[in-house]
């Protein structure tokens, strides 16, 4: 219901600048992307790296994520720039007995930034039976209209993504329960975009502003 996943999105989800978003599950703590980060907070298990572009891959925001066992799940670019991590090709899979994480690529359609041969990540991340995707910086490619998921985090800012029509129209695809859009208000896009993006959106599907002024 509206009330259970309103429950969700309160509790265990924030999204601080970009595409930077923490989630906590059953005590599990996934961060994507952290960039931003407000806090030293030291408590992921996973880290989940899009891509190596700075404001998704920022050493000095990981550290105030990490602890000592953390594990990192990054894309080929950034081999042997981290510790205790696992590179994820598109279309590969992470599981084990806490989360599965599967890989789809993450690239642009009509614009030079984020190409496909990058071998650039978007995840699907599933913990306790609660589907997450994270599209990463990317367009409204094949692969992204064939996720299911029951929350979706989406980019909304343009120029280097999907803009905001492109994301609603994403959305109204896939069908989630619930759409975060992120990735604005920073370099690209504005605050207004997401209200813009709300709109566009299917009433049946929940939109969420995490990121505000």
């Amino acid at each position: 219901t509206i009330d259970d996943w309103m429950g969700i999105m309160n509790d265990d989800i924030k999204v601080f600048t970009q595409s930077s978003i923490r989630i906590t599950n059953n005590d599990l703590v996934i961060y994507v992307d952290p960039y931003g980060i407000d806090n030293d907070y030291n408590d992921a298990d996973f880290v989940l790296i899009t891509h190596s572009h700075y404001d998704h891959f920022s050493l000095k925001d990981i550290a105030k994520v990490r602890k000592g066992s953390t594990k990192f799940i990054i894309p080929k670019d950034l081999d042997g720039k981290l510790d205790n991590y696992i590179i994820l090709l598109p279309g590969e899979e992470y599981d084990d007995e806490y989360i599965k994480i599967k890989t789809i690529p993450a690239y642009n359609i009509d614009k030079p930034y984020h190409k496909r041969e990058y071998g650039w990540l978007g995840y699907i991340v599933e913990i306790n039976n609660t589907t997450y995707y994270f599209a990463g910086d990317t367009d409204c490619t094949k692969e992204a209209i064939s996720v299911k998921c029951d929350v979706a985090f989406v980019p909304i800012g343009g120029t280097y993504t999907m803009d905001y029509m492109e994301a609603a129209r994403l959305i109204n695809i896939i069908k989630p329960n619930v759409a975060i859009p992120i990735h604005y208000g920073s370099i690209v896009g504005s605050y207004d975009d997401a209200d813009k993006f709300k709109k566009y959106v299917n009433k049946d599907i929940m939109v969420d502003i995490r990121l505000k002024k």
